[in-house]
């Protein structure tokens, strides 16, 4: 579906859609795609109207007449559209649109009648998304870094789905390699630990490929268990150097204690991935030989000597003939290594394999990554393009390192984890709603400082509060219009026969308009990938609702609610009910549970 699809609740996309008809009487033949680049967008001031549109600047080239001229006529013609008081050439050759009341006031009504689907889309036309996150090496706790990916990731999946695509949720388990093998190790020393050995620490080090690498306590309880189940049988003679005993039964019985454990801290955040890909299995499987083959039957391999890179030499780089991938012919910078000069694949082969078996069930694949990935994106762009003939679109969402502070000084690593803060331990200190919301602050590639003290602090300047606290304020008046007037008052038949023509003032228009944007941000974050818009949305619904809220103390007739007059009542709660409703929509997309008290 294309991305100027009107959805069937957003004012913005309906207007839309009535000036490029417009613009096309006042232009006869203009281009269709000169037609679909017009946008009607909120207007910045509202002492300049309701909405703005680019239409005349557009049209103004293929037309050959000056802007302001097609600006003028346009305007004259937008006269005519029902709900339309004021149409007005502005600037270089923008128009300007002023709506009747009543055009705002049914906003409420629609939001009511939609409930949590207000802002829901068919933008995407249900195609199919693979959107890949978290997906740590499962060697250790879940740190802050895999959460703001997890939080980012499991986001803009919900905005995916909001917006009328179908979206599966994958973590890919990377329990082959180096990495593996070294946790493996590790896990064998806390087992021989358990048992009680004569080896120590540095004599057993010696014996290992690489060294111990992973030291933190939450090891400790694996090599117990092992201990329990399997006594000293894992170190009979020849153990630790005769691995055939051990490595296989260790290794497996690790991963599958730490993929609980990870399974486990993504529970805590509130995230559930439907699908669990294992590299190992997808070595095994033969797939990432397969994708090889594949490139090379499209003629995109051949053998020969990269250039070695400036800088630092990354690990797949040898000064002898590799069988290398042609991805310069699809946007990347240099062509790639496949197969290194021993006929062993490269991890980069590996990631090929992976990626092709998720194309095939995917119109589009996003991988949510950390920042340090910034130069695997155009490769695997490449790769992917390569073996699906262009069908599968391949993107990347960055995710910037978090920094973890209270107190203005940065928070001590965890004890248990050996060498990071714990992801668990950010949830229990702060809650899970505060993480995600505060994750989703910032946009996803810029830095960000995660303050303890700030996001408890019941502040404006807390963001997670702020709007927590709008939506408890609006339940809070919900639950008194039912002491006043009775629980039928409140009931969704009552709001929705409210006379809204009652809210006519400026301040409860302007959170009538805010409400009107909602579905167009909707799918603005989902074409940008930008899930922290809708963070932001919140802030500012929230922000015009504590305004209104703020003015009734000083004008007693924008009060919620009024004992003598429950007509007019009724149609303030109508718009309390919407603002509410509103903010869950949003809050269900960042996964945050909306409180209706706060105590």
């Amino acid at each position: 579906m294309s991305e100027n699809t009107p959805t069937t609740d957003c004012l913005f996309a309906r207007y839309q859609a009535q000036v490029r008809d417009a613009l096309r009487d006042v232009v006869p033949g203009l281009p269709d795609e000169v037609a679909d680049r017009v946008e009607v967008t909120p207007a910045r001031d509202a002492a300049h109207g309701d909405m703005a549109t680019n239409a005349a600047l557009l049209a103004a080239k293929p037309a050959r007449r000056k802007p302001i001229d097609i600006a003028k006529d346009l305007a004259a013609r937008l006269l005519s559209l029902p709900g339309v008081v004021k149409a007005e050439p502005a600037g270089p050759g923008f128009v300007n649109l002023t709506l009747e009341p009543q055009v705002l006031q049914s906003v409420a009504r629609t939001v009511l009648e939609s409930g949590e689907r207000f802002g829901d889309s068919r933008w995407g036309a249900d195609l199919r998304v693979n959107v890949e996150y978290v997906s740590a090496n499962p060697t250790g706790p879940m740190h802050v870094g895999h959460c703001r990916g997890a939080v980012v990731g499991d986001a803009l999946a919900n905005l995916l789905i909001k917006t009328g695509h179908r979206v599966t949720k994958e973590y890919y388990i990377n329990d082959a390699g180096a990495q593996v093998t070294a946790l493996t190790w590790a896990v064998y020393w806390r087992y021989l630990q358990a048992i009680g050995t004569s080896l120590d620490e540095d004599a057993f080090a010696a014996l290992t490929p690489t060294g111990l690498q992973y030291g933190g306590d939450y090891l400790i309880p694996i090599g117990q268990s092992l201990a329990e189940t399997h006594g000293g049988a894992l170190a009979e003679e020849g153990c630790p150097a005769d691995t055939a005993i051990w490595f296989d039964l260790v290794k497996n019985e690790t991963l599958k204690r730490m993929m609980a454990e990870i399974r486990e801290d993504l529970a805590l955040l509130g995230i559930e991935h439907e699908v669990f890909s294992s590299e190992a299995a997808v070595l095994e499987s033969g797939k990432v030989d397969a994708a090889i083959e594949a490139l090379k039957d499209k003629g995109l391999l051949y053998e020969g000597v990269l250039e070695p890179p400036k800088g630092k030499t990354p690990e797949d780089w040898e000064p002898r003939p590799q069988t290398l991938f042609r991805s310069t012919e699809f946007g990347d910078d240099v062509d790639r290594a496949l197969r290194k000069s021993d006929g062993s694949n490269t991890y980069f082969a590996n990631d090929i394999g992976y990626h092709a078996q998720k194309a095939r069930e995917a119109d589009v694949l996003i991988d949510v990554l950390g920042a340090d990935h910034g130069g695997y994106v155009s490769r695997m762009r490449a790769a992917v393009s390569a073996l699906t003939d262009g069908r599968t679109g391949f993107e990347v969402v960055m995710c910037q390192i978090v920094r973890i502070v209270k107190g203005g000084e940065p928070v001590r690593m965890s004890k248990r984890a050996g060498t990071f803060v714990t992801m668990r331990d950010l949830i229990e200190e702060v809650g899970r709603g505060a993480v995600r919301f505060t994750m989703l602050t910032r946009k996803a590639d810029a830095q960000m400082e995660f303050d303890l003290d700030a996001v408890v602090a019941q502040t404006r300047d807390n963001p997670v509060f702020y709007v927590q606290y709008a939506h408890a304020r609006c339940c809070s008046v919900l639950r008194a219009a039912q002491e006043m007037f009775g629980a039928a008052s409140i009931e969704p038949s009552a709001l929705l026969g409210a006379d809204l023509a009652r809210l006519d003032s400026d301040v409860e228009l302007a959170l009538l308009r805010r409400i009107s944007t909602f579905p167009r941000v909707v799918e603005g974050a989902a074409q940008a990938r930008e899930p922290h818009r809708i963070a932001y949305f919140c802030g500012e619904l929230a922000a015009d609702f504590h305004a209104l809220w703020n003015k009734g103390r000083e004008d007693t007739t924008l009060r919620f609610l009024h004992e003598n007059d429950a007509a007019g009542s009724l149609a303030k709660l109508a718009l309390v009910a919407s603002v509410a409703q509103v903010l869950r929509c949003a809050l269900a997309i960042l996964g945050v549970e909306p409180l209706e008290e706060l105590r």
